[in-house]
């Protein structure tokens, strides 16, 4: 198979400027499709910055970013169209008065029951079920997020500080429900994280970033598809 069919993104040199200010000059980064890529860098080093520009929801300053071999739409006024088949962990807005189990039983009537035991068994998400979005804790809330994004079915997840505040029982079925969503549908997962130690196993591709450009490029844990993943 060509190499250029098996991109979904690809970035060349992409920069994004805030106050005179660059965050992040990436020279080229290939991201192909069915993978679980993972970003990670110390806090600052302009990992949030980068995943927003992959999910649509920021336009570089200089530089090409192409999603499927074209660059994002955009409507007159310029604001990107974001493709509903990319999935941003949090950013799709919930009511923060709605019940926990309200929402799932709403978003998803078919198969909230399901939903229930397979995400909510646990020793602290259990509790969350009863609690209202705004009495969640940013751990909780970053859970019930994943949740929504994992039974979305999306071409694409991107998570920002996966499982930093995930207790174990979390973090385990969160790794088993990506790997699972990666085999079954081909979903491309790019999550980021401030150490490797919650991406290692979980990931194909590590990339490296500091101060906003890439220092390199790793294979992780689990088994990568062929290819070139990125050239800086």
């Amino acid at each position: 198979m060509n190499q250029r069919a098996t991109l979904i993104y690809e970035l060349k040199n992409l920069k994004k400027v805030y106050q005179q200010q660059p965050v992040i000059s990436i020279g080229r980064l290939q991201i192909h499709r069915g993978t679980i890529y993972g970003i990670l860098g110390p806090v600052g080093s302009g990992k949030t910055t980068l995943l927003r520009h992959l999910a649509g929801l920021e336009a570089q300053t200089e530089g090409i970013l192409k999603y499927d071999n074209n660059e994002f739409e955009r409507t007159w006024l310029g604001k990107i169209k974001v493709p509903q088949e990319i999935y941003y962990v949090g950013e799709h807005l919930v009511s923060a008065k709605q019940i926990v189990e309200q929402v799932i039983k709403s978003v998803y009537p078919d198969k909230s029951n399901r939903i229930v035991k397979r995400y909510f068994r646990g020793s602290v998400s259990k509790q969350i079920l009863p609690l209202s979005l705004n009495f969640l804790s940013p751990g909780q809330r970053a859970w019930f997020d994943l949740v929504l994004a994992l039974e979305s079915d999306p071409r694409v997840l991107i998570q920002d500080n996966f499982a930093t505040l995930f207790d174990n029982d979390m973090e385990f079925i969160a790794r088993k429900e990506l790997k699972r969503m990666n085999k079954d549908l081909g979903t491309t997962v790019i999550l980021s994280s401030i150490n490797d130690h919650a991406l290692k196993k979980l990931c194909s591709v590590l990339v490296y970033l500091e101060n906003g450009h890439i220092t390199k490029v790793r294979s992780g844990q689990l088994k990568k598809q062929r290819g070139d993943y990125s050239k800086k």
